[in-house]
């Protein structure tokens, strides 16, 4: 597998998303992600299973800017925070979550659905543990499942979202890490669970085709001053100039013969 560190990426002309297949061949694949969703091509398979979570707050370990995202990582070396049912055949573990958003709030998702676009993105990744590590479950088709949850700006953001955002200003730059103990994703969830799912990729290089995407259709509501928040964050080092990190999105790609099946009719 290629170390994605070897080859530098990013989202600017000379390293972005147009780039990244000279490097990362698969990221021309046809299983890529992200897509966009669009109702009359949607297929609603009534055989697909609700969905649940259980997470474990003591899972939660630290929070960081790595240059291109804000990440949350939790403790994944047994079952204790768990995604199952929906699409899923078995538990997947929760390794981390991470936000995708753009320089204003028109725009940032990285899924589009009927031609939209959502100020933001939320990810949260999980892996297949009857593969025995992470690296060995993004080499098969079903190591890794990604709940995905749009953020909508409106006028009653999540209080929730509060506890991340908090964390931003002593993450400031890349390479900043900090403790962040004693936190449960799902309050993030939006009440509908009702979602569209489909096979795919990872959006950032190396782009494995590994992922079995499970989007939610209810977007969840954040603030102006919220998304201004992550865009406060410098994807260069405290002793580099400051550069605002923002537009860590890459555009959709091709569907070609892929079925996105809805939970919902």
């Amino acid at each position: 597998m290629i170390n994605p560190n070897y080859y530098p990426w990013g989202y600017d002309s000379d390293n972005g998303p147009d780039q990244w297949h000279k490097n990362y061949p698969i990221a021309k694949g046809r299983h890529q992600s992200p897509i966009e969703i669009n109702n009359k091509e949607v297929h609603y398979d009534r055989s697909l299973l609700p969905w649940f979570a259980s997470y474990d707050p003591g899972a939660a370990k630290t929070i960081l800017n790595n240059g291109k995202t804000c990440r949350v990582v939790f403790d994944d070396s047994f079952d204790r925070s768990v995604l199952r049912g929906g699409p899923l055949a078995g538990v997947y573990r929760l390794r981390q979550l991470h936000f995708h958003w753009g320089s204003s709030d028109d725009h940032g998702s990285e899924h589009v659905v009927n031609g939209m676009r959502y100020a933001g993105e939320l990810h949260l990744l999980h892996w297949n543990p009857k593969y025995s590590n992470y690296l060995d479950a993004v080499r098969r088709t079903d190591g890794i499942a990604v709940l995905a949850i749009f953020l909508q700006v409106g006028k009653t953001p999540k209080p929730e979202m509060k506890r991340i955002l908090e964390e931003i200003n002593a993450i400031k730059t890349k390479g900043k890490e900090a403790p962040f103990p004693n936190f449960d994703p799902s309050i993030l969830f939006p009440k509908s669970h009702d979602y569209w799912t489909y096979h795919g990729s990872f959006t950032t290089p190396p782009c494995e085709e590994c992922i079995t995407w499970i989007i939610l259709r209810e977007p969840i509501i954040v603030s102006s001053d919220q998304m201004a928040k992550l865009r406060s964050l410098s994807k260069n080092a405290e002793n580099e100039p400051d550069l605002p990190l923002v537009d860590n999105w890459r555009p959709t790609q091709p569907r070609y013969f892929r079925m996105v099946s809805a939970s919902f009719l």
